[in-house]
């Protein structure tokens, strides 16, 4: 498959701590702590509830289900009930704006 590049939106505006979402086949979960950005699969590795929709503190967000925690850095699952590390994603700022890259559907 090919690579895309997806936008998440622009820097400005966007406060660390803030969690977007990506909406796709896969969902994705972009991260914004301390200037850095990070993404993930926005699923929960293990009952699908939407990571964005979770908290999101010190690199690491909890699923607003059964708060299972994932490292947003790595996708490491970090507790129970989440056993699956997630998917990461490669973020890169372009003239001001945040790019996703993520396989693209043939």
């Amino acid at each position: 498959m090919a690579e895309e590049r997806v936008s998440a939106g622009m820097v400005e505006g966007w406060q660390d701590g803030e969690v977007r979402r990506i909406e796709g086949e896969t969902p994705i979960a972009v991260y914004r702590e301390g200037g850095a950005f990070y993404a993930t699969a926005d699923w929960c590795s293990h009952d699908r509830a939407s990571l964005a929709d979770g908290w999101f503190e010190d690199g690491v967000v909890e699923c607003p289900w059964h708060m299972a925690k994932f490292c947003v850095r790595t996708g490491k699952a970090l507790s129970a009930p989440a056993t699956v590390d997630l998917q990461c994603f490669a973020v890169e700022v372009d003239q001001g704006e945040v790019f996703v890259r993520r396989e693209a559907q043939a």
